[in-house]
């Protein structure tokens, strides 16, 4: 199974999303993600035996509980780069404390062989999947909008996703959620 971690978007932000897709297909005939597969991975497992997923749903439970956190959805952009686009987000900011969710969840994983990420963490939604499609249109229209902002949303848990290859896109299922911060006793 294809696994990874990550944190989904709230319900008012998932809107102005879908909104802005709605906005956007029609500018460019790239890969546009399905609004249900919008999240912010936290960390990219890959192939994991099933026969171990007990054993990694224990030990991201068992991590140490900090609290839940804003994370706000702002700006559009391309990674790697602009001039050589292959993915089309938007951003994430978030305080600090999604660096120490993402380092935590890799300190974690790693203790059970899953590799270490090498490259730096940059938080972002993947709207849409570029090859070589002329994005000519999409760039005009992102700059002809004015408002980039689309919203704040309180990330309270994260969840370990399998993704499922399909004939048009991936799906995402969630298989287990981890609360973010330690449930407050009776």
């Amino acid at each position: 199974m294809r696994l990874f971690t990550g944190l989904s978007i709230g319900p008012a932000v998932l809107e102005a999303l879908t909104h802005l897709l709605q906005q956007l297909k029609p500018a460019a005939p790239v890969k546009w993600s399905p609004i249900e597969n919008l999240h912010i991975t936290t960390k990219f497992i890959g192939s994991w035996p099933e026969d171990r997923l007990g054993e990694m749903i224990g030990l991201l439970g068992a991590m140490p509980k900090t609290h839940a956190f804003p994370v706000t959805i702002s700006r559009l952009g391309f990674l790697p780069n602009p001039h050589r686009p292959r993915a089309f987000l938007a951003g994430v900011q978030a305080g600090p404390e999604l660096s120490t969710l993402v380092t935590s969840i890799e300190d974690t994983l790693v203790t059970i062989g899953c590799s270490r990420e090498e490259r730096k963490y940059t938080p972002h939604v993947t709207l849409a999947r570029i090859k070589n499609e002329d994005i000519r249109g999409l760039r005009e229209r992102i700059a002809s909008m004015t408002d980039l902002s689309f919203g704040t949303f309180e990330a309270a848990h994260f969840h370990l996703y399998a993704s499922e290859p399909g004939p048009r896109s991936s799906t995402y299922t969630i298989l287990e959620s981890f609360p973010l911060a330690a449930e407050a006793s009776a």
